[in-house]
């Protein structure tokens, strides 16, 4: 039909029913919350970087996770600031290493969130790289050793899907075989199939002391001006036993999520990585935008693409947006 009987504008004049009408919406299930744990008592520094971020110690953790669950959200993120490193990130398959501790911690209360743990050597090593370096490069098959034996001790200690980010080839059918030989065949693997080589890390970095030193990390992390290698990607790891496949960053990546979903069925989960925060907070900071429009409008954009789950560091203010408004249309 053509206007003037077709009028589009009809949908949107009255604020229900453009709610009712939404092709896409956002749920606190669909968020999970990554959280920083560094070594030590009573610890809550602020990153630079990332406003409204910490590293906490333990003790803060525990205190954050019950905020988290408090608002309804079910999963978080964990990554490690670790105060010892080594040339190798052996120190992270140790059951006393920082996350391994923060993960039993966390069980030992009344705590029921999904604890993902992130697989890396990045916050172990000393040059900041994400495997062992021999000649000048990250010796792939080595480093895949040391990642399924961090792996392994992130399940002893009760993580509940772990999550490997080094980009190694290999990694998901090398942590894979060791779950399962050693009785975690029921631990699921979020693996970061595409992930990208990216100055929207920049802050995470910070955040996680694991900046690398010598040269970069794009012999390994993915050319963003690359479209089909995402899907060579998503495809090994899915080959290789991938339960959840991760495109990272997010926001400059629609066109991959969207690519990524049409082609598998499996879940697809992005992550909005801290740069993509720490925009929205300088820009917020300059009252430049209204942040919490901001906010909706860019997570709604990253699920609109296809994303059934996303990583954002904005998932309690999200979380609390969504409340209100349910309690206001109850």
């Amino acid at each position: 039909m053509k206007f003037p009987t077709t009028r589009l504008r009809r949908l949107r004049y009255n604020p229900l029913l453009r709610e009712l009408v939404s092709e896409t919406q956002l749920s606190v299930n669909d968020l999970i919350y990554p959280i920083f744990v560094c070594e030590g008592e009573k610890i809550k520094n602020e990153i630079p970087s990332m406003p409204g971020q910490f590293q906490l110690s333990i003790d803060n953790l525990i205190q954050k996770c019950k905020q988290v669950q408090q608002k309804g959200i079910k999963a978080i993120l964990l990554f490690g600031v670790s105060k010892k490193k080594d040339l190798t990130g052996d120190i992270a398959c140790s059951e006393n290493s920082i996350v391994q501790k923060a993960i039993k911690a966390i069980k030992q209360e009344d705590i029921n969130l999904l604890l993902i743990a992130d697989v890396c050597n990045c916050e172990y090593t000393s040059h900041g790289h994400c495997g062992t370096i021999v000649d000048g490069d990250v010796d792939n098959d080595l480093t895949l050793k040391t990642l399924a034996r961090q792996s392994l001790s992130l399940a002893e200690a009760g993580a509940d899907i772990i999550a490997p980010s080094d980009m190694m080839d290999g990694r998901v059918q090398a942590i894979r075989e060791i779950l399962d030989s050693s009785g975690f065949y029921k631990v699921p693997i979020l693996s970061y199939s595409v992930k990208y080589a990216s100055s929207f890390y920049s802050p995470f970095r910070d955040a996680a002391d694991s900046s690398p030193k010598g040269f970069d990390r794009k012999t390994y992390q993915m050319n963003y001006s690359n479209s089909n290698e995402a899907i060579k990607e998503a495809e090994q790891d899915v080959f290789e036993g991938a339960d959840m496949i991760m495109i990272k960053p997010a926001l400059s990546y629609l066109d991959i999520i969207s690519k990524i979903k049409q082609k598998f069925s499996l879940p697809i989960v992005a992550y909005s990585v801290s740069g993509e925060y720490s925009m929205i907070k300088a820009a917020s900071a300059n009252n430049w935008i209204d942040e919490n429009e901001m906010i909706l409008e860019t997570i709604t954009s990253i699920k609109r693409a296809g994303a059934d789950i996303i990583i954002t560091y904005y998932a309690l203010e999200i979380a609390d947006i969504l409340n209100k408004k349910s309690n206001e249309l109850q």
